[in-house]
């Protein structure tokens, strides 16, 4: 046995039932299962035997995610390196001074120096999301006597791959409290919330500090100035003044494949369709997310697009955005991989699943396009679909219930017939 073991096999003690501090029992338990696998087990028959627990799934998603924060760190360095080749300045702010500081010019032929930019940015507010939403949960849980569970964990990642690079810290802080006190811990914790906790913190945000999260300076970390503009490509498509729209889009060379990589500006970790695909996979393989309902996403963002450029619009140029615009713009691919997928706020039953998935593309469509003055779309359709989910797989268990019902009735005696033939 290991010395780290001994140490917490001494302190557990104190901090179980009885113990001096055993009000804090969730903290150090936390920290213990953290380190170590759980040295209580079930006894008594039966139970299943899996290897996947909660620790191991949350794990394997922020595995997923890794390479989507090492992109966002340099496609955020990048987009402002860019922006500052064109003319604009930096934001004054201690990022610049820091990396001004180490002699770091904005070269964005230097993939290190626009990865350290990056990171500048991305993670304070990755910090501030672990420090004051697992606080958070440390003190519902003490409050409760429950054990700390990882849930947190991936809702901190995503949370911060959500926001743009240049979201001030409190306004983060505010967010993921609002999300784990009003988005979970209100309905009881992991397992119950009904909406996913990241976007009902990305929500609030949005309708709380619609000046703050939607301006285009926030997506570029730059001066907003005449010289440049960091609006997203999403917004420049829904402009219908001359010169923007979807005509401005395929006019700019290997755009759509740009964004299919990632090199655009947007949000720190939602704009690679590609490392999204990579984090599908993974999820997939791992039966961690579902095929599901990342199937019901791309049928109905196809079927409602295809509709929508069928009817046409002479006034507003979204109705012109074809399906394959739709998947790599915006939080499309994230949002159907990492936030539809919540293995909580999602539907359980599998024909459930292509149902709520089905619809989280139709209504991300429909968002975008009917309500161009909200071009993103995608996580009002998510948290949209989290209130309904339940309801499909209620309906989908009653057809299940009445289908075999039937199929078990089927061919036997009437008890007419039956009390016929006993005489």
């Amino acid at each position: 046995m290991d010395f780290l073991r001994q140490q917490l096999d001494k302190l557990a003690p104190h901090f179980e039932k009885g113990g001096k501090y055993q009000a804090l029992y969730p903290f150090f338990e936390a920290n213990d299962t953290i380190l170590y696998t759980p040295g209580s087990v079930t006894k008594a028959a039966s139970h299943v035997r899996d290897r996947l627990d909660q620790k191991r799934m949350m794990i394997t998603v922020i595995l997923a995610l890794l390479p989507i924060c090492l992109f966002a760190c340099w496609n955020t360095g990048f987009q402002a390196a860019y922006a500052i080749g064109q003319g604009a300045a930096p934001l004054a702010n201690w990022q610049s001074w820091v990396y001004e500081a180490l002699g770091l010019t904005y070269d964005v032929r230097n993939p290190v120096a626009c990865g350290l930019l990056g990171f500048l940015y991305f993670f304070p507010i990755w910090l501030t999301i672990g420090i004051v939403g697992g606080h958070t949960e440390l003190a519902f849980s003490i409050i409760r006597g429950h054990e700390i569970t990882e849930g947190f964990l991936v809702t901190w990642f995503l949370f911060a791959l959500i926001l743009p690079p240049t979201t001030p810290l409190w306004m983060v802080a505010t967010g993921i409290l609002f999300g784990v006190i009003l988005g979970k811990e209100v309905f009881g914790g992991v397992g119950m919330n009904v909406m996913n906790p990241a976007l009902v913190s990305r929500a609030f945000l949005f309708f709380a500090y619609p000046a703050a999260l939607s301006g285009d300076a926030v997506w570029v970390a730059v001066e907003n100035t005449d010289v440049y503009t960091g609006a997203t490509w999403l917004a420049v498509a829904a402009d219908s003044a001359e010169g923007m729209g979807m005509g401005a889009l395929e006019a700019v060379p290997n755009l759509w494949l740009n964004s299919f990589l990632g090199a655009v500006p947007g949000s720190i970790g939602e704009t690679s369709a590609l490392l999204c695909l990579v984090g599908a996979l993974v999820l997939i393989v791992t039966k961690i997310g579902s095929w599901r309902t990342m199937a019901g996403v791309t049928v109905g963002t196809l079927l409602m697009a295809w509709m929508l450029n069928a009817i046409g619009s002479d006034t507003n140029p979204m109705f012109a955005m074809s399906p394959e615009w739709h998947m790599v713009l915006g939080g499309w691919a994230f949002g159907m991989v990492f936030m539809a997928t919540d293995p909580v706020s999602s539907a359980f039953t599998d024909v459930g699943k292509l149902i709520y998935g089905f619809f989280i593309g139709v209504f991300v469509v429909l968002i975008r396009v009917v309500n161009p003055g909200y071009p993103e779309g995608m996580m009002l359709a998510i948290l949209f679909m989290n209130m309904f989910a339940p309801l499909i797989d209620h309906y989908v268990v009653q057809a299940n219930i009445k289908r075999r019902n039937k199929r078990n009735t089927a061919g036997l005696p009437t008890p007419e017939a039956a009390g016929t033939e006993s005489h």
